[in-house]
C-alpha cells in the first residue's frame, strides 16, 4: 500500500495494478485514490468500467488501444472478473505490452497465484493483497479518526467498539459514524456511548448465546436466537457459528492448558487479541467433555435437519434448550 501512495506522490503510476484481497475499505479506499491521482476529477471519458464475470478480453484490449482524449492515460478498472482464478492466456500476454498511456487496474476478491495473468501484473504493474488488518494497525486507524474530530477514548473502551464492531473496516467506519454522531459536542466517548448505538456483530450475538448457555441462562440464551432469527439468520448458519464457536473454545482451552501465552493463542486461533481476554474467560467456564458433546450435537442436529427428521428451526432451539437448562 505504500508502494501505491508513493506513485501517487510522484505522479510515476505502473501500468497494472491488482488490487486483492478480503479487507473491502481498504480496496474500495486505495482503488478511488488512484483514479482520482490518474485523471482529472470528472474525467469520465478517460475511464472505462468493466464488473462481473463474462468480460470480452478483446474488447477491452480494443479500449486499452484507445488514445486518451486530453489527458495523459486512459485507466480501465476491471472488478471481480474472475480473471485471476482461470486461464487468460490473451489478457496475461497483453499485460506485457500495455502502451505508455493505459494504465489496467484490477480489483478482485480472490485470487490464484500460479495463474499467468498474476504473474504478468506482478512482472508489469504492482500486486497489493489487502488483508485483515492488525489490532494495533485498527486501533490506530480508528484513533486518527476521533482525533480528527478532536474525541479521545479510553482504551478499554476502545477495546470494547472493537468487540462489537468486529474487524472489518467498512463496519468498524459505518459505526464510528454513528458513534461520532451520537456523541457531538462531547469530547470523550464512552462505553455506554458504545452500548447505546454501536450494533453486536452476528458472531458477537453467538458468543454472548453461547456465554448464557453456559451459565444455564435459558431464557436469556433464547432471546439471542429470536433476535439472530429476527435479524433474517437462517438456522443453520446460527447452527454452523455456534459449532464453529464452540471449536475455538475447545482449542483456547486446549492451548491454554499447555501453556500457551495469550499472544500465541490469538496467532494460532486467528482471532483478534483484544478478544481473547473474553474467550480465555469463557473457555475456563466450560468442561472439555462439555464442548466436545455439544459439537457432536450440533453435527447431529445438522444431519437430523438435512435428512428431514427435524425442522431447522426447532432443531436448534431444542439444542439451545438443552445445554442451558440447569
Amino acid at each position: 500500500m505504500q508502494n501505491i501512495m508513493a506513485d501517487i506522490k510522484n505522479r510515476s503510476f505502473k501500468h497494472a495494478y491488482l488490487l486483492y484481497g478480503e479487507e473491502t475499505y481498504l480496496k474500495r479506499s486505495y482503488k478511488n485514490r488512484l483514479i482520482q491521482a490518474i485523471l482529472p476529477e470528472g474525467d469520465t471519458m478517460n475511464l472505462n468500467v468493466y464488473e462481473g464475470k463474462g468480460i470480452h478480453v478483446k474488447e477491452i484490449i480494443d479500449v486499452a488501444e484507445t488514445v486518451p482524449f486530453f489527458s495523459d492515460y486512459r485507466l480501465i478498472l476491471m472488478e471481480n472478473t474472475g480473471f485471476f482464478k482461470s486461464a487468460n492466456e490473451d489478457m496475461a500476454e497483453y499485460v506485457k505490452g500495455i502502451p505508455e498511456s493505459t494504465i489496467l487496474l484490477f480489483v478482485e476478491e480472490e485470487i490464484d497465484k500460479r495463474n499467468r495473468l498474476y504473474k504478468a501484473v506482478k512482472d508489469r504493474g504492482y500486486v497489493c493483497e489487502m488483508k485483515r488488518q492488525t489490532d494495533a494497525k485498527l486501533i490506530a486507524w480508528v484513533l486518527g479518526m476521533m482525533g480528527k474530530e478532536g474525541k479521545k477514548i479510553k482504551e478499554e473502551d476502545m477495546r470494547f467498539f472493537l468487540s462489537r464492531t468486529g474487524t472489518d473496516m467498512e463496519n468498524i467506519y459505518q459505526e464510528w459514524q454513528k458513534l461520532s454522531s451520537y456523541t457531538a459536542g462531547r469530547e470523550i466517548v464512552t462505553k455506554e456511548d458504545i452500548e447505546a448505538v454501536c450494533s453486536v456483530q452476528i458472531t458477537g450475538k453467538i458468543f454472548d448465546m453461547i456465554h448464557a448457555i453456559s451459565e444455564k441462562r435459558q431464557k436469556k440464551a433464547l432471546e439471542y436466537y429470536y433476535e439472530l432469527l429476527t435479524l433474517k439468520e437462517p438456522p443453520m448458519r446460527i447452527l454452523f457459528l455456534m459449532a464453529r464457536e464452540y471449536h475455538l473454545l475447545l482449542m483456547i482451552k486446549q492451548l491454554s492448558r499447555e501453556g500457551k501465552a495469550s499472544a500465541e493463542i490469538a496467532k494460532q486461533t486467528k482471532l483478534p487479541a483484544f478478544l481473547m481476554g473474553k474467550y480465555l474467560s469463557q473457555a475456563k467456564q466450560m468442561e472439555t467433555g462439555e464442548l466436545k458433546r455439544t459439537i457432536e450435537e450440533c453435527v447431529e442436529t445438522e444431519e437430523a435437519v438435512k435428512t428431514g427428521k427435524i425442522d431447522d428451526r426447532l432443531g436448534v432451539e431444542l439444542l439451545i434448550i438443552k445445554y442451558s437448562a440447569r
